[in-house]
């Protein structure tokens, strides 16, 4: 009985969701060409901000994980001031 009651339940709730998967894809584009010649404008502003972007990131990466024997001698120069 209880497998009865729980088939149904789940069928019930299937026919009621069913509606949900319709779709109607008769109009699937309809814009026209002046859309299309802003979206790709659009883009291109887009990338053209994130190429800069970029070059300054992998630059400041490579950065971080170079060496550097200038911050030394630095300290070095700072600690032979202080101690004349």
């Amino acid at each position: 009985m209880k497998k009865l009651e729980t088939a149904s339940a789940t069928l019930a709730m299937i026919l009621v969701a069913a509606p949900a998967f319709a779709v109607d894809t008769a109009k699937v584009y309809d814009s026209g060409i002046l859309i299309l010649i802003f979206l790709g404008i659009c883009a291109l502003f887009v990338v053209s901000q994130l190429i800069p972007a970029f070059i300054i990131l992998f630059g400041a990466i490579k950065g971080l994980f170079q060496h550097s024997d200038k911050g030394d001698m630095a300290a070095e120069e700072a600690g032979k001031k202080h101690r004349r």
